[in-house]
């Protein structure tokens, strides 16, 4: 299982890659939002200082708001990236939706979100690909152009997807490497995933081609009491809603045994990465952090499909 450290701290951008990948991390993410609750970064910015830092861990944004981008604007960020990286980055996408006042504030109308993801994908594709693209769309118009230079990584990077709706799993399963529901329980992603790839071979492609994810709201420690408290609390203050009834179904807490082996049950409902969000106070940051490191990253590396 690849195991993947997401990392929300502006300043401290490079320190925290650094360490991710001296502690053996697969994956550095690094999500975003123009404006939310409070502060937030942007992905493609963040993930370019961590490759800077950084010569081996994986880069994934997770996730990028592509609706609010124009599609081209977009792809030539993620092809920077890429080639800035080396071919580390992998592009995780998602409509967003959850504040709309970032909509507001570039001019696009929150109701279009899933037609500009799907349509933005769509361009990101064909751009990927290196050749002259033409391309007329509801929100999109390319004459004859091609990105150049193009992406490292030959096809362009990884997409990874997420959602719950029928919308979001057909679209999985046309374009996406790696399909990465938001807060479920391994029955849900081993549901959800099995109809990614179902869509996949209606789409003409190999159910194979899709790799199942998670992304996890963790706060592990010795005190499973306490990393329970804490990581209610954090995921409670960000989203400005009671998690406390929620934590056991979509939160991964407690002690090194008890976060193992509940990561052991999304291993087994197909997911074969993992992308966890840290569920602390920002002060108690390096103790979870070390205890993740020691006592779960490597048992976690150790399952295999």
């Amino acid at each position: 299982m690849k195991v993947g450290l997401n990392t929300p701290r502006i300043e401290s951008t490079a320190h925290d890659a650094q360490a991710a990948e001296r502690s053996g991390f697969d994956y550095l993410g690094c999500g975003e939002h123009l404006f939310f609750h409070g502060p937030t970064p942007n992905a493609f910015i963040q993930l370019a200082a961590a490759a800077g830092a950084t010569s081996r861990i994986r880069l994934v944004s997770s996730i990028a708001l592509l609706p609010l981008y124009p599609a081209a604007l977009a792809a030539k960020l993620a092809v920077t990236l890429d080639q800035v990286s080396h071919g580390r980055f992998e592009l995780g996408v998602g409509a967003g939706g959850e504040y709309p006042a970032e909509f507001d504030a570039v001019g696009v109308d929150i109701a279009s979100r899933f037609r500009r993801l799907d349509e933005g994908l769509q361009v990101m594709r064909r751009l990927f690909g290196g050749d002259q693209v033409s391309f007329s769309g509801e929100y999109t118009t390319l004459h004859d152009v091609a990105l150049q230079p193009g992406p490292y990584q030959a096809g362009g990077p990884p997409i990874w997807l997420g959602g719950r709706k029928r919308g979001a799993i057909r679209r999985a399963g046309r374009l996406a490497d790696v399909w990465m529901p938001y807060l479920v329980e391994p029955e849900k992603l081993h549901d959800t995933l099995a109809e990614v790839r179902s869509a996949a071979s209606d789409a003409g492609r190999s159910a194979n081609a899709i790799s199942g994810a998670v992304f996890a709201w963790t706060c592990v420690d010795e005190d499973g009491a306490w990393a329970r408290r804490s990581g209610i609390s954090k995921v409670s203050s960000t989203y400005s809603q009671d998690f406390t009834g929620l934590a056991d179904r979509y939160l991964v807490l407690g002690t090194p045994d008890e976060v193992v082996a509940r990561f052991r049950e999304f291993a087994d409902a197909g997911a074969d990465r993992v992308l966890i969000q840290l569920a602390c106070e920002p002060e108690d940051r390096e103790r979870v952090m070390a205890t993740l490191a020691r006592e779960v990253l490597p048992r976690l590396q150790a399952i295999s499909d």
